[in-house]
């Protein structure tokens, strides 16, 4: 019987990789935990949203920030492929970006 991965085998994994030099790309990672990329990016998201600091960018890979500089460039990096998501769905949608982003209900 397989034994079913979850966020906590990524957290776990995310140990050794703590500060942006000891960064571990997406495919490492997910053959570290034994899951596909895509599962690795859920997981990421779900331990993001219990507030581990997973930092990450295409450029470096994935650590847990290990100064509030390495954190707040997520942050920066996470607000401005938002900001770009939301532009395309104003464009295609042909709604202009004020009343798309007044369209938006963020729970707090």
């Amino acid at each position: 019987m397989e034994v079913q991965k979850n966020k906590h085998d990524l957290m776990a994994a995310m140990l050794q990789h703590c500060g942006k030099e000891r960064a571990i790309s997406s495919r490492a990672l997910a053959f570290k935990v034994g899951v596909k990329e895509r599962k690795v990016r859920q997981f990421v998201t779900e331990c993001r949203l219990d507030g581990l600091a997973i930092c990450g960018h295409p450029a470096s890979g994935y650590f847990v920030a290990s100064t509030q500089e390495e954190l707040q460039e997520t942050i920066e990096f996470l607000k401005h492929r938002a900001l770009t998501s939301l532009q395309l769905a104003s464009t295609l949608g042909r709604i202009p970006m004020a009343d798309l982003i007044g369209q938006l209900h963020i729970n707090a």
